[in-house]
């Protein structure tokens, strides 16, 4: 399911609370809705709205941790393919193929994820052709010590970049957990069928609870789609990558 349709749910869910409790207050007899009454219902709606802050509070720094996360390490993985590619230079033109390999698996990985076609994708692919390129590496022949310098550093950096593209698809694979958020929307919807028990029906307070369960649907698009940085409305920039496919065959 998407997030917008997540979040569309909750939209609904938070509304049609609000709009619950009033209709079940019009039905409550008096001694229901007594100042009595309504302090009781307030410390028990202020401890679920205490419990549902925290946990959203978490989940969207949840989210935010993962979104940075994929973003340093997409930064970290351009600035190891310029590296690369500078080495690979540096050693000589029997370099040729293992650099052709390189760009091509950077032109991919770009059309993977930002590509019209791939529109929707909620992660990378699963790494390939990482192989080869260790292999075109390691079949070098060097002649000196300099060559054999720069042989053991590109395959170092190989190394480093397919154990980044293999965590990037993990991490992919992450997103919030479906039982909290189905707890926290009960404890959204409960707390908005309690705003409405004791809250006159008029355009002003109508328009007020609308405004607040779209901003509390708002936060749960924000954290389902931190979680997909790949696709969606939210999406890694591909600036790095781009900038170091410029710089790669100079």
């Amino acid at each position: 399911m998407s997030s917008i349709a997540v979040s569309s749910i909750v939209f609904a869910c938070a509304f049609g609370g609000a709009i619950l409790g009033m209709s079940v207050r019009a039905k409550l007899p008096q001694p229901h809705l007594n100042p009595e009454s309504k302090d009781i219902v307030k410390l028990g709606m202020g401890l679920v709205g205490t419990l549902s802050a925290l946990v959203l509070g978490l989940l969207i720094a949840s989210a935010k941790g993962s979104y940075d996360a994929q973003s340093s390490e997409l930064t970290q993985m351009a600035a190891r393919v310029v590296v690369l590619d500078r080495l690979l230079a540096h050693y000589g033109p029997e370099t040729k193929e293992a650099r052709a390999l390189l760009r091509g698996s950077v032109v991919r990985i770009l059309d993977q994820a930002w590509s019209k076609r791939h529109a929707g994708t909620s992660q990378l692919e699963a790494p390939s052709g990482g192989e080869g390129l260790l292999d075109k590496v390691q079949e070098l022949t060097p002649k000196d010590d300099k060559q054999r310098l720069l042989q053991a550093q590109a395959t170092s950096v190989v190394l480093g970049l397919g154990e980044t593209r293999w965590l990037q698809y993990a991490q992919g694979a992450v997103s919030v957990s479906m039982p909290l958020l189905i707890v926290l929307v009960f404890w959204l919807t409960t707390i908005f069928v309690s705003f409405g028990l004791f809250a006159p029906a008029n355009a002003t307070v109508l328009t007020s609870l609308l405004v607040s369960a779209l901003s509390v649907s708002a936060a749960i698009l924000l954290i389902l789609e931190l979680y997909s940085p790949y696709s969606g409305l939210i999406r890694v920039s591909s600036a790095p990558l781009r900038g170091a496919l410029t710089q790669l065959g100079n």
